[in-house]
């Protein structure tokens, strides 16, 4: 079997198995897995037909890495929402807990004065006045007056009793929720420590995987590989975008935001190995950042692909659409509606970056076009 029909081969295995989704699996195994291939490539390192063997062995490994690093990071962005929002609850629990001391103290106080007034009241003797012949008039204006004072009493009472109870509740509360942000600082803990695992995993396999790519032209043969699957995804986003509902596409020029904040690495068109060039730009921006849909559309597509690792397709209709790429983690699954604005994924290195960034394509009917004419420079 000579090389290029190895390669041919190696192409149309890669466009097979773009559709499958390879589920999580144990560090210990892959680590073990990486081990084995590292010692073949040692052994054969100028074998070619060994050599390309082992690389695509190395690109399957870590893609395993980068679906259990982008598993692990949705976990810790979802914990880092519920700690927010837990500490939200608390803020806003603290806040009822100062509104309902006030308001026992002054109920207390008013409490206190209704019951000085009814020891004052109380000292008139009501024999005494009928017997010193008070008109029945006054009697009735007195009576009526010491019954609007027990009324006004037992109000006040009651009132407080209810406050001291949401008080009561209100603590038993922020309790149950101080509880709940302790076990989430646990569990983001352990997260944590989950995700360094799996990234160093990765480094490993990344390091192994540029060893196999010593030559410009194995550079070269690999980016032509990466496009040929980013054609294949395209296509089949374009015929699952037929079945969506139409949406309002991209026509506001120069008026969309970025989908993150950063610098613009790589422009639109600029040459990337050969005759390779980019087909969307590439922003340099925090790991972990956020990144936004441009407009609102439907998620089509939304899986790790080679070269591009965690990748997301909207459609915004009218035949646009726009992917994001080489992210830590997707936030939402194909067949998602997505407004504009929203979090959809996080900034990453998935696909063999060595460095964090988003690579952001916007497309027209399948056409690469420069994202610039559609968003704000």
């Amino acid at each position: 079997m000579n090389i290029r029909f190895f390669i041919k081969a190696s192409i149309i295995a890669g466009f097979l198995s773009l559709p499958l989704m390879v589920s999580a699996t144990d560090l210990e195994r892959r680590q073990s897995e990486l081990k084995s291939i590292q010692a073949q490539i040692n052994k054969q390192q100028s074998e070619v037909k060994n050599t390309n063997k082992q690389r695509e062995r190395l690109v399957s490994l870590l893609k395993e890495d980068e679906k259990a690093i982008a598993q692990a990071a949705t976990k810790v962005n979802r914990t880092k929402q519920d700690l927010s929002q837990t500490d939200k609850k608390l803020a806003e629990l603290n806040n009822k807990q100062q509104q309902l001391n006030q308001l026992k103290s002054a109920q207390q106080k008013s409490l206190s004065n209704q019951l000085e007034s009814a020891y004052l009241a109380g000292n008139h003797d009501y024999s005494k006045m009928l017997l010193n012949q008070q008109s029945p008039a006054s009697i009735e204006r007195l009576l009526a007056y010491y019954q609007y004072l027990n009324k006004a009493r037992i109000d006040s009472i009651e009132q407080l009793q209810t406050t001291l109870k949401e008080l009561e509740e209100i603590q038993t509360e922020q309790q149950q929720q101080q509880n709940r942000l302790n076990k989430l600082v646990i569990e983001q803990q352990q997260q944590a420590k989950k995700l360094n695992q799996e990234q160093a995993q990765r480094q490993n396999t990344l390091t192994q995987l540029q060893r196999t790519l010593n030559s410009s032209g194995a550079v070269l043969e690999q980016l032509q590989i990466e496009e040929a699957s980013l054609k294949q995804v395209i296509k089949q986003a374009l015929a699952a975008a037929k079945n969506n509902p139409s949406f309002d596409g991209l026509s506001s020029r120069h008026k969309l935001n970025w989908p993150t904040k950063g610098r613009i690495k790589s422009a639109f068109g600029s040459k990337r190995s050969g005759q390779v060039k980019w087909k969307g730009v590439m922003i340099s921006a925090a790991e972990g950042q956020n990144v936004k849909a441009i407009a609102g559309g439907k998620v089509i597509y939304a899986d790790w692909l080679r070269g591009f690792g965690m990748v997301l397709v909207v459609d915004h209709g009218k035949g646009y659409m726009s992917l994001y790429g080489h992210a830590q983690a997707l936030l939402k699954n194909a067949g998602d509606s997505v407004s504009k604005g929203e979090s959809i994924a996080l900034v990453g290195r998935s696909g063999g970056q060595t460095q964090p960034g988003l690579y952001f394509e916007v497309r027209h009917k399948g056409q690469a076009v420069d994202p610039a004419r559609y968003c704000k420079r």
